[in-house]
């Protein structure tokens, strides 16, 4: 998801934010809507004795949608390493970049998946009545509603498969599932009217396409390195890029519709999109990019001649286009203030394992890197005397440099 690579870089508040709202915004497109008055008969909460009652109904179905998700979370987190690795690879990021292309287009309404209706009232059968069938109904649940939650899904895994955290892997996703139950748990409750489907509707689906869309780009950068240098560290580049979404906006990347319009209104929504999707990116960038450019040397053999011939300590810093913790590390702790002054006695090698390459597995079995991020820190005696993966606080690294000799 492009906005919470933003939002990752403002903080995990931001993110789990983003992510609740992703899952509010899902849960608004025309492909789960309809399915909403069903799910909530099958769990009985039409029949509930209070209100108190439907809303416990609604959420073991929530939580049923969340054990599912957050389940989700937690594989995708386990595997990212490997799915990490192969994020950099041709072969797998074009067919991903080309899924989200394709699922976008269903966003903008040029065709819609959906489960057959035998499918769905087979599923609907599930568990039964009364809590433990709303629970076992919400388990399914991400099944019923999946042409909306598929794509957004899809690019919220592979983001977490880049960071490795069990917890937040399994948060974000029980974050976002919480998202999706809210008009779940107001409807059930209150026994709410249900709004008219609407060009309202349209527009949440334009949203979910444009950040589809961003992420293809997004994803695309380690095997079309011209996207990734869309950035530039002044601030006229984020104004910028606010100005091309306003005129994105402008031009009714939102509001228009493909369907039943003339070919000049058609054109008018796909410069919109177009405008705002590249803005997006050029946001994203522009967040994930260092505010000081750290002197970094790439040649291993060199770094650890130069560290010899000065005597000086060697930083080890592995790292990947696609690693966006290894992007927060640089931008947010090693160009902080107090570490930059402690790194000016420091040599800085940067081993990019992008390619994953013969010499990037070599570089990694040699200094046991395994997961990303992963700073090594080698001594004026060359050995290492200390490591670190994820930092968040800049006086945690400082202790650690401090530390070697």
């Amino acid at each position: 998801m492009d906005s919470l690579q933003q939002a990752m870089s403002q903080g995990a508040g931001w993110a789990f934010l983003t992510v609740f709202g992703a899952g509010i915004a899902t849960s608004l497109t025309p492909c789960v809507y309809p399915m909403i008055p069903i799910t909530v008969s099958i769990f009985g909460a039409k029949e509930a004795r209070s209100r108190m009652s439907a809303f416990l109904l609604a959420t073991f179905y929530v939580l049923g949608i969340a054990v599912m998700y957050t389940g989700l979370g937690v594989l995708a987190s386990l595997g990212g390493w490997a799915a990490g690795g192969i994020l950099g690879s041709p072969y797998f990021v074009v067919p991903l970049a080309i899924f989200f292309v394709v699922m976008a287009s269903s966003m903008f309404g040029f065709w819609e998946i959906r489960l057959p209706m035998a499918l769905q009232n087979r599923m609907s059968q599930v568990g039964g009545k009364g809590f433990r069938g709303a629970f076992a109904m919400g388990l399914v649940g991400g099944v019923l509603i999946a042409p909306c939650t598929g794509p957004v899904l899809a690019g919220l895994l592979a983001y977490v498969a880049t960071t490795g955290s069990l917890v937040m892997g399994a948060g974000l996703l029980f974050t976002y599932a919480l998202g999706i139950g809210v008009l779940f748990w107001i409807i059930a409750t209150f026994a709410v009217s249900m709004p008219k489907n609407g060009p309202w509707m349209d527009s949440v689906k334009s949203v979910l396409g444009i950040a589809l869309l961003a992420a293809a780009l997004y994803y695309l950068q380690p095997v079309v390195p011209l996207l990734s240098r869309f950035t530039a560290p002044a601030t006229w580049f984020p104004a910028t890029m606010a100005g091309l979404i306003v005129l994105g906006l402008i031009l009714g990347a939102l509001h228009l519709s493909y369907l039943g319009t003339s070919a000049l209104t058609k054109i008018r929504k796909t410069l919109g999109i177009l405008a705002i999707t590249v803005a997006t990116l050029g946001l994203i960038n522009y967040a994930l990019t260092p505010t000081v450019q750290l002197p970094w040397l790439a040649n291993e053999a060199q770094a650890l001649s130069l560290a010899k011939e000065q005597n000086k300590r060697l930083l080890v810093d592995f790292s990947a286009k696609w690693c966006v913790p290894c992007k927060e590390m640089e931008d947010e702790i090693l160009t902080h203030p107090k570490v930059l002054k402690q790194l000016e006695s420091w040599l800085l090698l940067k081993i990019d394992i992008t390619d994953d390459s013969k010499q990037d597995q070599a570089h990694q079995k040699k200094y046991r890197a395994a997961e990303l991020p992963q700073i090594i820190l080698l001594g004026r005696d060359g050995k290492e005397q200390g490591r670190t993966g994820k930092v968040t606080d800049p006086e945690v690294m400082l202790k650690l440099l401090r530390k070697v000799r």
